[in-house]
């Protein structure tokens, strides 16, 4: 395997600072062509001086300042914003794209990643719930591959290497259930910011952390799933797995099932987008059957996370709804943060914005990006009300 370039979006997140543990694992393997971020300037300056990357990419404006002024003397350039990220991707020492952007702004630069015939690492599902169907069809048209990074895709995808021929019957995507597995609604009625970034298992970002606490992130891997592995809606299921050692199961139609399993670390999801179809020897932690005597599975709760519902309701409507729900997501999840709004409060207020955008059946690019700033717009104001 010859050198490989790649660019991170997102090199200052959970996923990017893992990303490029791999590439100092594998120096001879892999190259940081691209770094981006948005507002960890500091993070990024020291990435860059270690890394030595092409360029970088800033999408905040005051910290692009602040980046630019502190790589000045460096042979690395300083871009800004959107457009800088579409360029960057473009670039012909770039093999793969790993996209670890939170939300829907990593959509645009997909885009060009793949028109530019660049394989994709994907860790941002924000792309593929917003825009599957046209995103799946860019692969398509244009050969690239694309890799999942989510723990749960790149399981369903290890189990489905080399069963290319053998008809899937169903996925199973297991959840955690995060730290509220277990209560009914009126025991979260006063759920705290703080509670709900409390993951059992898993040290994410804020906002993922929130989406795992609602169920919505579930729910918007279940969309991602059904346009990754080509499936129709009631072919995902969702299990809650507490111990998060199955990362997710695929039952053929023979009836036999296939998982992967390993403790919960996003290295080695990474490591596997990055070096597929090899394998390679890594040092990270080993998982011991005698520490997990017992594997434990339950039904997800629908009823009291009424965040997964309404993702599988806008995969049976099809058109712009997923993108709706995206969006309109990302802003509650945003208010959450900032005590603006109540836990439970956040799937009214999505369910209520679902119900106010105009519908879309056969949506464009152009569509599903106004689709997004309409459906932003909306929901504060609703939440303003």
């Amino acid at each position: 395997m010859s050198k490989k370039g790649i660019a991170i979006l997102g090199a200052t997140g959970s996923v990017g600072t893992q990303a490029l543990d791999v590439i100092r694992a594998f120096p001879d393997k892999f190259e940081a062509v691209v770094l981006t971020c948005g507002s960890n300037a500091e993070l990024l300056i020291k990435q860059a001086l270690e890394f030595k990357p092409k360029s970088v990419v800033v999408t905040d404006p005051i910290q692009y300042k602040k980046v630019k002024e502190a790589l000045a003397f460096q042979d690395t350039t300083v871009l800004y914003g959107e457009e800088g990220l579409i360029e960057v991707v473009q670039y012909a020492e770039i093999g793969i794209v790993l996209n670890a952007i939170v939300g829907s702004a990593g959509l645009k630069p997909t885009v060009m990643a793949i028109q530019s015939r660049k394989d994709i690492a994907l860790a941002n599902k924000e792309t593929l719930v917003v825009a599957g169907e046209l995103i799946m069809a860019l692969v398509k048209e244009y050969g690239v591959n694309m890799l999942p990074v989510d723990s749960e895709h790149s399981a369903i995808f290890q189990c489905l290497v080399g069963e290319e021929q053998n008809p899937i019957e169903k996925i199973y995507v297991t959840a955690s259930g995060g730290p509220f597995r277990g209560r009914k609604r009126d025991e979260l009625l006063q759920v705290t910011k703080a509670q709900a970034l409390k993951h059992p298992n898993w040290s994410m970002g804020a906002k993922i952390t929130i989406d795992s606490a609602s169920l919505m992130n579930k729910g918007l891997e279940v969309i991602e799933a059904k346009w990754l592995f080509d499936l129709a809606i009631d072919q995902v299921d969702v299990i809650v797995h507490p111990q998060s050692i199955v990362h997710s199961l695929v039952q053929f139609k023979d009836g036999s099932m296939k998982a992967q399993m390993g403790v919960p670390d996003m290295k080695l999801p990474i490591q596997y987008a990055l070096t597929y179809p090899a394998r390679f020897e890594n040092n990270f932690e080993r998982f011991n059957f005698m520490d997990y005597p017992t594997l434990h599975f339950e039904k997800a709760d629908m009823e009291t996370f009424r965040n997964l519902a309404l993702a599988y309701e806008t995969l049976r409507a099809g058109g712009n709804k997923s993108c709706i729900l995206n969006a309109a997501n990302e802003v509650v999840v945003a208010a959450f943060l900032a005590d603006k709004i109540g836990f439970l409060e956040m799937s009214d207020v999505i369910e209520n914005t679902l119900e106010k955008v105009e519908f879309i059946a056969n949506p464009t690019l152009e569509d599903y990006l106004e689709t997004d700033r309409l459906a932003r717009l909306i929901t504060k104001e609703i939440i303003k009300d």
